[in-house]
């Protein structure tokens, strides 16, 4: 299992954490910062899924004014550690 600590940018978290196993599959995403209830709620959903898919999903995502979301954010993290 690969463990991954991603600084983000552009968005009001400043750290998200996760791990990704053999399989692609991923598992204990968590944020440090932002908007606590939907951030536990994108861990919850993402326990356990395609990795590759849950960042082909996630991509592009954004989030009022800005260029960029948590969601987005962490689907570039995966993308970077797939």
């Amino acid at each position: 299992m690969k463990h991954v600590t991603f600084a983000p940018k552009g968005i009001c978290a400043q750290q998200i954490d996760f791990d990704i196993d053999d399989e692609g599959k991923l598992h204990n995403v968590s944020y440090i910062g932002g908007c606590n209830g939907n951030l536990k709620a994108i861990g919850i959903l993402t326990e356990g899924q395609d990795a590759s898919k849950i960042a082909e999903m996630l991509r592009g995502n954004l989030c009022g004014y800005k260029s960029t979301s948590c969601a987005d954010q962490l689907a570039i993290a995966i993308s970077e550690n797939l």
